[in-house]
């Protein structure tokens, strides 16, 4: 038994219970083993079972009081994963589905995703299973104000900096923010995706679906071919789908298709933008509302997006959404290019039949790392009392994007891997990503 298989069965042991962190480290520890063979100092340090082992993880209870007047208990999450490169970096998702399991493989896969950026962030993961859909200003700033009272204590602008992620956008950031201010007297960057009034950035709402973009686009010049003249489907219809498929029209493509947990739209046309921005980020509506606007777009109650033909795929919904009969239908659709907007949206099986038909595949932690890389950029914005304009951030966005893809394309050059008459940008992007942390965790000692 190889070490890779050995501390992954002994991970499996640890955390029977964690089906989407086992799946995380599954899918990296698999693609590690030929590093490991040139390097046997790892196992004779015992880095692997560091590396799956967060440094901390806090768990705490989060009562705040609704508008009837009823004392509610969530539960709230701080997964400190690894810090080798740099303070703890990653968002806080608050959605019903949250449990420790769902932050721990989050936060896994946000140390190769920040150490692919280049930036000196540690991966870190947070949130709670408290659901913003439906409440008022007044609640979610209660529930905000009592999670935040707890995390205070364990965060700070050179320790951990979280970050937005689902259902924490600018308004949820803004109470957490606040709160914290009002208790540590003290105004840092300790939390990114700030409002551009009060530290934020510019180009932080648009980054990871315009860094996804990027980074697809890479992946079209290597088969001599770009977004010009493409048809694209992407899934969701939050911050990540909505900048994806601007920044695809922009690049003189075409997205046709659109989702959320209710079903999908379908316009022939091209999905008309600002009338998803309108139905999402000020009526906080549902996809089917779209039919109010184009009279004929399509719209299909549940599951189904990945059966429209395409040539570029964009998964930008939430995990395992991309089964293996949707990649079925992807390649029977003539489908070239799928790209992770969420974090592990497609399943293990269903990545590897894109990649053994030819889809040329890009794994989230490079191909979504456009969100943390402009956080990153915000910390230092936030150090420096500076503020860049939005061409500023996109140009480094932009740099960022081409330099993980070259990373991630590097190592699969290097290790020999190709699959499906493609360079397999999973084991790329995991090897490069793995290194950087590896070569620092082996110089700070057993720590």
């Amino acid at each position: 038994m190889s070490y890779s298989e050995k501390v992954l069965e002994q991970l499996k042991q640890k955390n029977s219970s964690e089906p989407e962190f086992i799946q995380a480290a599954t899918e990296v520890l698999e693609s590690l083993q030929p590093v490991l063979d040139k390097h046997p100092e790892y196992e004779a340090a015992s880095l692997l079972e560091r590396l799956v082992e967060p440094e901390r993880q806090i768990m705490f209870r989060v009562p705040w009081v609704d508008d009837n007047g009823k004392v509610q208990v969530n539960r709230g999450f701080r997964v400190q994963y690894n810090s080798a490169i740099g303070p703890y970096k990653g968002g806080l998702r608050l959605h019903p589905s949250v449990n420790l399991g769902i932050i721990k493989f989050l936060g896994f896969e946000q140390i190769f995703k920040n150490s692919l950026t280049g930036l000196p962030i540690g991966g870190g993961k947070g949130g709670s299973d408290f659901d913003p859909k439906g409440k008022s200003d007044r609640e979610v700033m209660a529930f905000c104000q009592s999670f935040m009272t707890e995390l205070y204590r364990h965060i700070g602008a050179d320790t951990d900096v979280p970050a937005g992620d689902i259902g924490t956008g600018a308004r949820e950031i803004g109470f957490m923010y606040g709160q914290y201010k009002r208790i540590r007297d003290c105004y840092e960057g300790v939390l990114t995706g700030k409002g551009l009034t009060w530290g934020g950035s510019l180009v932080r709402t648009e980054a990871t679906g315009y860094g996804l973009v990027y980074f697809a686009n890479e992946m079209l010049k290597e088969k001599g071919t770009d977004f010009a003249g493409k048809t694209v489907v992407v899934s969701g219809s939050g911050n990540v789908a909505i900048y994806a498929t601007e920044k695809v029209h922009q690049l003189g493509g075409k997205v046709v298709a659109l989702s959320d947990s209710n079903g999908w739209i379908y316009d022939e046309e091209g999905i008309d933008l600002a009338a998803v921005k309108e139905i999402k980020e000020v009526k906080r509506g549902r996809i089917k509302e779209y039919l109010q606007y184009r009279l004929n777009a399509k719209y299909t109650e549940g599951k189904g997006i990945w059966s429209v033909k395409c040539d570029v795929a964009l998964p930008c919904a939430t995990q395992n959404e991309l089964l293996i009969d949707d990649a079925k239908m992807l390649v029977a659709n003539g489908c070239k290019v799928v790209a992770e907007g969420a974090n592990m949206p497609t399943t293990l099986d269903a990545t590897k039949y894109l990649q053994e038909n030819g889809v040329y595949f890009a794994p989230g932690k490079a191909s979504n790392a456009g969100g943390v890389a402009t956080s990153a950029l915000e910390m230092s914005q936030n150090s420096q009392r500076l503020s860049w304009t939005f061409e500023e951030v996109d140009a480094k966005l932009h740099d960022i994007m081409v330099n993980i893809y070259k990373s991630a394309s590097a190592a699969a050059d290097e290790y020999g891997a190709q699959v499906g008459g493609n360079k397999n940008l999973v084991l790329g992007a995991n090897v490069a990503g793995f290194l950087k942390v590896a070569d620092a965790m082996m110089a700070q000692g057993i720590v």
